[in-house]
């Protein structure tokens, strides 16, 4: 479990809150980066509340719905395909977590001083803000955004998979997995696969 020692001891520097921020499908082939923002209440710590890719399916859907209906404020970014092969994963992954940033403070307001900690990333905004390695593992906010980026992802993959068949969307969520490299070289690529991603596949 990711607790909430890292984020009060960075609370005890002056801010109102503190808000985490992670992505999810970086390294996918297929359809967008998603992005979540979340503030979390400092008092009290969900229990089992850790890296989203350390929870089975079962366990992060019902933490996420305890996160849902515990935090402060929370919101989520994404971009698309089109804008990831337009100005690459990077600046895609940055984008959306800016949007989740800013959908999170049309939320909570913006007359709070809040530090946002980032797993692993720098955002373009004027506001305070400290890039973490391993952020899901060291930061409660940072876990827990994580998690509502994954499920809110998931979700997406599940209306992906039914409206292209054939790619098994909904069971790799649009990883590089061997069944999805041999279903694009069979099939082709989709309107939401990533192309600049596909190029050695595909060469």
């Amino acid at each position: 479990m990711t607790g909430l020692a890292y984020d009060l001891s960075r609370l005890e520097e002056g801010y109102d809150y503190i808000a985490g921020v992670d992505e999810v499908g970086r390294g996918c082939l297929f359809g967008d980066v998603v992005a979540a923002c979340v503030v979390m209440p400092a008092d009290a710590a969900i229990e089992g509340i850790s890296d989203s890719k350390k929870l089975s399916p079962k366990r992060r859907a019902a933490l996420e719905a305890e996160i849902l209906s515990a935090n402060i404020a929370y919101g989520i970014g994404r971009e698309n395909a089109d804008t990831i092969d337009a100005i690459n994963i990077k600046q895609a992954t940055r984008r959306a977590m800016k949007e989740a940033v800013e959908n999170m403070l049309d939320v909570l307001g913006r007359d709070q001083k809040v530090l946002f900690l980032v797993d692993a990333e720098t955002i373009d905004m004027p506001y305070p803000q400290t890039a973490l390695i391993r952020g899901d593992s060291l930061s409660y906010a940072v876990a827990a955004a994580s998690i509502l980026a994954k499920e809110y992802r998931d979700r997406l993959c599940l209306d992906w998979d039914a409206s292209f068949p054939g790619y098994g969307i909904k069971k790799h969520k649009g990883y590089g997995t061997k069944f999805h490299r041999e279903a694009i070289l069979s099939m082709g690529p989709s309107a939401l696969h990533r192309k600049s991603f596909l190029k050695k596949l595909l060469k």
